[in-house]
């Protein structure tokens, strides 16, 4: 049976490779996900998502409640303001991992905090796209018992 991780990403990151390359490197979504898929031992999939919109990363976060080994997870944004994201990753009781792209303590004040990262079972951030590759490699080892 093939266990599938779910890898979102929220608002503005289907501009990767296009906005603020400086922070946020040349690499595109669709590079990430190819990444990740490459990086998936057989017997597992990635089912990658991306949306501007708080409610559909809460109805997919729902969603993977019945049939997702794992979450992968860059809320953007959402990651400093969005309770209705933890609490629906509450509900949620597979391991989740959240990734942020630049490293989010560098950076403004108000990116200091992530609601997000009171679920996660870990935390990655400042790796650039990279962050995605240790994201997956660690699920993979949590998911296999490794």
């Amino acid at each position: 049976m093939t266990q599938t991780i779910l890898l979102l990403n929220g608002p503005n990151l289907n501009l990767l490779g296009q906005r603020q390359p400086e922070i946020y490197g040349s690499a595109t979504l669709a590079d990430v996900e190819e990444m990740c898929r490459a990086l998936l031992p057989e017997g597992m999939a990635l089912d990658a998502r991306q949306s501007n919109h708080e409610g559909a990363l809460v109805d997919w976060i729902q969603e993977a409640r019945s049939g997702m080994a794992g979450i992968i997870i860059n809320p953007g944004a959402y990651s400093h303001t969005s309770v209705a994201i933890l609490d629906a990753l509450n509900a949620y009781d597979g391991p989740v991992i959240e990734v942020h792209i630049s490293n989010i303590h560098k950076r403004e004040p108000f990116r200091h905090h992530s609601y997000v990262s009171r679920r996660a079972d870990a935390v990655i951030a400042g790796l650039g796209t990279e962050g995605y590759a240790a994201a997956t490699r660690r699920l993979v080892g949590m998911l296999s018992g490794s």
